[in-house]
């Protein structure tokens, strides 16, 4: 006689949510949100970064909570040189109309 396996309960995507929020906590503190910027939110993966490193909360459909830790690839860390560009470029042209139509 054989006997039946009982399949694994797969986990509901609000608990995979908590578990990712409890990991979180544990890795990085209560106050993670001063020092870290949320670059991805899903209720399976959270990806936190700070200056040049990543971390990736990943649950799976049991609830177990994967933690990565990567350095920031090539294209993100242009993308928030050319953002930073972007906006001093905006600052200063903000002046200059300022400026021009002698509001200062």
């Amino acid at each position: 006689m054989s006997e039946t396996q009982t399949p694994p309960e797969i986990i509901n995507p609000d608990i995979a949510r908590q578990n990712i929020e409890a990991a979180i906590i544990s890795r990085l503190g209560e106050n993670w949100a001063k020092e870290w910027l949320k670059v991805h939110e899903s209720n399976f993966l959270v990806r936190l970064n700070k200056g040049a490193i990543n971390l990736d909360f990943q649950a799976d459909l049991l609830g177990e909570v994967e933690i990565i830790e990567a350095e920031a690839n090539p294209l993100q860390v242009s993308g928030q040189f050319i953002a930073w560009m972007v906006l001093g470029a905006s600052f200063f042209l903000a002046l200059a109309i300022a400026f021009a139509a002698n509001a200062l």
